[in-house]
């Protein structure tokens, strides 16, 4: 469906009948047009305030159109309307999560409802941890598992959980396995989540089980080359891979990709992504691509990353409000004692769930000002250039893929990393500890004598290729946004004292389709 196509097709809907335009409405949601449905579900929904179909439809195209409260509101009243209804009791009790309403009698409405959804229960999970009951989050999850040892999305919400709260992140899969030996997803699982907690010496002996299991299998000779890799086992990584098939995922192509740039052989992982970076479609290999192109000096470098405009300052302190009380806000979202498992964050924590749909003052007009800036940033953007990751034709809508808050304390940073599904990445500063030098921003090295303690690294990767100086170092104040592609490396410098309070979100990639 083109977007002409869509456009008319929303105008129409409201000339039909209720029936109609409920279906019609969902035929635009599923092709990806919450925005252009959206004027013309308030209008529906307005002009049939009794249809709790046409108030579900208001709430999905709200709520896909990324206006949080717009939709707690409209499947609030869809919950009034059909209060039997499982999908709508359910999209109220997330919608009421998201918008940082309370939520675990809502999800638990839901669960008597659809009691088998597994979406559902982990809402339920997610609701109680933000609620501060994580650890009945934990129990209720590991009694499900008990008697459903194979749902894997239940292990991997519960593995998180867990290592948010300070416990073991495997513990309930090691449980798994010991009655279930010889299922490779949880075999895959288990080493994944020990990759994601960073603890490479213990994934090299779950591959170790899982090979006496399950036999050699390809994946497991690629895991083990990362883990060992990871470690600094350079032999063993290379033995491994000497005697792998080729990778089998993406995944492990990026794997690969890294190994190949830490031992210094960038032209050859170059040579292993470039002939599958057009089917790369999140985005996995256009990092390490930009890294191996810098190290060989590619002019294909400075085409992917050196055009200026990529990257946008904008210090919005007058138009976003009370830092400070943004700041309350975002310091109650803290509520983990450690850092998720998957993510940069080293020292400190990251709020849960998609910040900028949250119910709050504070943060909607946060979101309001940020997705205008959003929009000059685009506006500026070079015109696109074929096969480019970031400066493709079609740049709307801009929708926030994800949102959260880091909280970052004494000698707390960044490692270095990439958002490889969305388009724009972004770092909001709130609050910062007083004592951040103000050191030159023109020097990358530090022979100024120089920190740039709590600073913004651009391009730079230290875990891979630490002696690569970074692109650019940009200096946080309260109240500057920055952006930039999603692919650039980024990272941030560790500082000495205090609090380092920031928000963070990604802009999604649009729709490439052609308007014609």
């Amino acid at each position: 469906m083109r977007p002409k196509e869509a456009q008319a097709i929303a105008e129409g809907l409201v000339r039909s009948s209720s029936e109609a335009a409920f279906r019609g409405g969902l035929d635009l949601l599923k092709a990806d047009y919450p925005e252009v449905l959206l004027p013309t579900a308030k209008r529906l929904s307005e002009r049939n305030r009794a249809d709790p179909r046409l108030a579900q439809l208001l709430g999905l195209a709200a709520r896909a159109a990324g206006d949080g409260p717009l939709a707690h509101s409209a499947f609030s009243r869809a919950a009034r309307l059909a209060s039997a209804d499982p999908l709508i009791v359910h999209s109220h009790a997330r919608t009421a999560l998201e918008a940082g309403k309370p939520a675990v009698d809502l999800f638990e409405r839901a669960v008597s409802l659809a009691p088998q959804d597994g979406s559902v229960l982990l809402g339920l999970a997610a609701a109680l941890v933000a609620e501060r009951r994580g650890q009945e989050a934990i129990e209720r999850l590991e009694a499900i598992l008990t008697r459903n040892p194979l749902w894997i999305d239940g292990h991997r919400t519960l593995a998180h959980i867990r290592g948010q709260l300070g416990f073991d992140p495997v513990a309930h899969i090691n449980t798994a396995l010991a009655t279930m030996g010889a299922r490779h997803e949880l075999h895959r699982l288990r080493i994944l989540t020990l990759f994601e907690a960073r603890r490479y010496s213990d994934a090299t002996v779950a591959v170790a089980k899982a090979r006496g299991l399950l036999g050699d299998l390809g994946w497991l000779r690629q895991f083990a080359a990362h883990a060992a890799s990871e470690m600094g086992d350079i032999d063993t990584a290379e033995n491994e891979l000497a005697a792998a098939p080729l990778p089998a995922s993406q995944e492990e192509f990026a794997m690969h990709a890294r190994h190949l740039l830490r031992v210094g052989r960038p032209a050859e992982a170059a040579e292993l992504l470039e002939p599958r970076v057009a089917e790369d479609r999140d985005h996995l290999f256009w990092p390490y691509l930009s890294l191996a192109w810098r190290l060989l000096d590619d002019s294909r470098a400075d085409w992917l990353e050196g055009d200026e405009s990529l990257v946008g300052l904008y210090d919005l302190g007058d138009q976003v409000g009370d830092l400070e009380a943004l700041a309350t806000d975002l310091r109650h979202l803290h509520v983990a004692a450690e850092a998720p498992l998957d993510q940069s964050v080293r020292g400190g924590t990251q709020s849960d769930g998609n910040l900028l749909l949250r119910d709050t003052p504070p943060i909607q007009r946060l979101r309001k000002t940020l997705l205008e800036t959003v929009a000059a940033h685009v506006e500026r953007l070079p015109q696109a250039r074929e096969g480019h990751p970031t400066l493709f034709s079609r740049r709307a809508p801009q929708r926030v893929a994800g949102s959260w808050s880091v909280r970052l304390r004494e000698a707390g940073f960044h490692v270095d990393h990439v958002h490889s599904q969305g388009w724009l990445s972004s770092a909001f500063y709130v609050a910062l500890p007083e004592t951040l030098a103000r050191d030159d921003p023109a020097d990358l090295t530090g022979k100024d004598g120089g920190t740039h303690e709590g600073w913004l690294t651009l391009g730079e990767c230290r875990d891979l290729v630490p002696d690569l100086a970074p692109t650019r170092l940009i200096e946080p104040r309260p109240g500057r946004l920055v952006l930039f592609p999603s692919t650039m490396w980024h990272g941030t410098r560790p500082f000495s004292a205090g609090e380092r309070l920031t928000v963070a979100f990604d802009i999604a990639l649009p729709r490439q389709e052609t308007d014609q």
